[in-house]
């Protein structure tokens, strides 16, 4: 089967929509049924352009629900939630000691998610539970390693195999594919494997006590409550309700799983999607926002409307213990601020225990009956409550200001747009015909990759035998995170192929395979004792930024994940643009839409490989590259050139609210430069 068939076959299967469904007991007033369930699941899954997998547990009611529940999909990192289970649970038998210090290693190092590899140095010492608290809090690579160092690779699938689980394994150690303990899975699933099924019985038994001694239940779900990913279950469900999760995220994967718990109800819920058509790595990817769509869905439907035990001004006048909300947070703030009680009250919304004593120390203090309930009475003592930015000033004030306004908007003045920083540059003259903020240096994402491609071709450009150099690719180029252009370790390709892998999908292991394959030649000139192919490559690329006149520009790798200390302007952007672009060949690979090529594997195998620019105003006429750029740090960017009349602008644009901001502000800028240009 092609896999275009497969393609025809997940869409179809979504669209028909038949899922599992088990209910475990009865459906009450207050708990929707299977029907329910798959109604409002429904419009989420309609044309997702991928494979998904659902599983939810309602901890109150029993009552669970699955869409594709038992089907061993990727986990990404989410393995990590596992691991640490099992690092728990060997910890009480004996087998390892929370307090025990693990030693960083430069060795250990690898790259990807985390802040061990940028930010420790060699020698750091920590104690196994901080260990684990970097692995599932900032997902980092290098400190899942050091824990399964610790507990053993084999031990976490043996562990959930135990526990029932035989799909949810662990195959190698992260970025180190030489480890693994089951290959032919390695090669289907990556990193892990698991259900959604499974993830979410290992949640309810996890949430239940069921699975350590209640110390380490409670150590793990603070792990997890302190999760620093907010972009999928949390992102749009309400403040007051606590997310406890791990996320997991590779090209064409993402998946989160966890504990939502609020007003009165938990929800133990698994997300897991494979072969997504998004591969961007932004915020709002498709999968990130299934995630997030599914957690709220989910959660309207099993969280009660009202609670009995909470009760509001606008009801009965009294506030008591339960209370959730703004209000409840607002009622925080002002005891905090009036109360003589000398401990602060967490500003979380809930009305717990410790916020009923505060109550009952602020009527004491007010000679008011200590009941611990908000009643009238103590209403009035609070007196104004402070809201998030403080006390707001009387009406009578707020209706009498009079407020400023911003001058007019000029009709014949640049568009308004949303990036951050932009230029617009005459690609003949090289003058600057208009910009904002254009000599601030800011992240740049892959729009570095213009850089390396230059490099190369300005290299060919002497030595045009260098595009028919066959570069073989290592096992750190395979492993480099973020987009890719799918080429795997021992595959070869000629340079002039790998290039198109470089700037249509921008590959950031192709750009990590160029720079291993010349920067031993580069070396003479940019190295320094002891210094990598790659690190000599990157040298370089400064040297070359230093040479087009580029004070600012700073290179720290050849794709663009963010690295402190990465940065260009816009305007130095946009004079390498021009400067590539009158290199032999460059703007033939800028402008190209897509371009396929056959890899040559180990012992001789070959498979075809298919790239496609990310460039979407190549679709319009007019425009002729150059290159796109996303991450978390940079935001969208876009560096871009159009002609007419045998002429041409290149505009810049740095951190656009989103991808598709970045093509909007783009076009304004480009027909606002070109009215500029005519005029003058």
């Amino acid at each position: 089967m092609s896999r275009s068939q497969r393609t025809i076959l997940r869409l179809t299967s979504l669209l028909l929509f038949v899922p599992v469904a088990l209910w475990t007991m009865p459906a009450t007033a207050q708990t929707p049924d299977a029907a329910s369930v798959d109604a409002a699941m429904k419009p989420l899954l309609d044309g997702f352009r991928g494979d998904v997998a659902i599983s939810l547990h309602h901890l109150e009611s029993d009552t669970s629900w699955n869409y594709r529940g038992d089907v061993p999909m990727p986990t990404a990192s989410l393995i990590k939630l596992p691991v640490m289970i099992e690092a728990y649970r060997q910890a009480a038998a004996g087998q390892v000691n929370m307090e025990q210090q693990i030693v960083l290693q430069e060795s250990d190092k690898v790259p990807g998610s985390g802040i061990l590899t940028s930010h420790f140095s060699a020698g750091t010492s920590l104690s196994l539970r901080d260990v684990i608290r970097l692995m599932i809090v900032y997902s980092d690579n290098t400190a899942t390693n050091l824990v399964v160092d610790a507990i053993r690779l084999p031990s976490t699938a043996a562990t959930m195999k135990e526990l029932g689980y035989p799909e949810t394994q662990l195959h190698a150690k992260v970025f180190r594919r030489d480890t693994s303990i089951a290959l032919e899975r390695s090669e289907k699933f990556g990193l892990g494997s698991t259900t959604a099924n499974d993830m979410v019985s290992l949640l309810t038994r996890l949430k239940r006590g069921e699975l350590a001694d209640e110390a380490s239940t409670a150590a793990m779900l603070d792990h997890l409550l302190n999760c620093d990913d907010k972009s999928r279950f949390p992102l749009l469900l309400p403040p007051t309700v606590k997310v406890a999760h791990k996320t997991g995220s590779v090209n064409r994967v993402r998946t989160d799983a966890g504990l939502l718990m609020g007003n009165g109800c938990t929800l133990a819920l698994c997300v897991l999607t494979d072969n997504l058509e998004d591969t961007r790595w932004t915020d709002d990817n498709a999968g990130n926002r299934l995630c997030a769509d599914v957690a709220k869905t989910a959660y309207e439907l099993f969280s009660p409307q009202t609670s009995p035990a909470v009760a509001t001004p606008a009801s009965s006048g009294a506030m008591q213990l339960g209370a959730t909300g703004d209000l409840v947070e607002s009622l925080q703030r002002t005891l905090n601020a009036k109360s003589q009680a000398a401990e602060k009250l967490s500003v979380d919304g809930d009305f717990g225990p410790a916020t009923a004593a505060a109550v009952k120390a602020f009527q004491a203090q007010s000679q008011l009956a200590a009941t611990g309930i908000v009643d009238t009475a103590t209403w009035a003592a609070l007196g104004e409550l402070i809201e998030r930015d403080g006390v707001v000033a009387p009406p009578t004030e707020i209706n009498s200001e009079v407020l400023s306004r911003e001058p007019l908007d000029d009709p014949y003045g640049p568009p308004q747009v949303t990036c951050s920083a932009w230029t617009i540059l005459d690609g003949q003259t090289g003058a600057v015909v208009a910009a904002e903020r254009a000599d601030e240096p800011l992240d740049f994402a892959s729009t570095t990759k213009m850089m390396t491609a230059y490099i190369v071709l300005k290299l060919a450009a002497s030595d045009p035998a260098i595009l028919n150099e066959l570069v073989t690719f290592s096992q750190r180029a395979d492993d480099t995170p973020g987009s890719t252009a799918g080429i795997r370790a021992g595959e070869q390709l000629p340079v002039s192929e790998l290039l198109y892998g470089l700037l249509l999908p921008s590959g950031n292991d192709a750009a990590v395979a160029l720079a291993e394959h010349f920067g031993g030649r580069l070396k003479q000139e940019t190295a320094t004792e002891g210094q990598s192919g790659s690190d000599s490559f990157i040298a370089y690329m400064n040297a070359t930024a230093k040479e087009l006149g580029m004070t600012h520009m700073q290179f720290k790798n050849p794709h663009g994940l963010t690295a402190e200390g990465h940065l260009a302007t816009a305007n130095e952007l946009a004079r390498l643009a021009q400067a590539a672009l009158k290199l032999p060949r460059y703007r033939d690979y800028v402008t190209t839409r897509q371009h396929g090529f056959t890899l040559t594997g180990p012992g001789g195998y070959q498979r075809n490989v298919k790239w496609e620019n990310t460039n979407r105003l190549l679709k319009i006429e007019g425009y002729g590259g150059v290159k796109t750029g996303t991450t978390d740090a940079a935001g969208a960017c876009l560096v871009s050139c159009s002609q007419r009349d045998g002429r041409e602008l290149i505009v810049v644009v740095l951190k656009a609210a989103n991808s598709d901001a970045r093509y909007t502000d783009s076009r304004n800028l480009h027909a606002y430069g070109w009215r500029q240009t005519s005029s003058k």
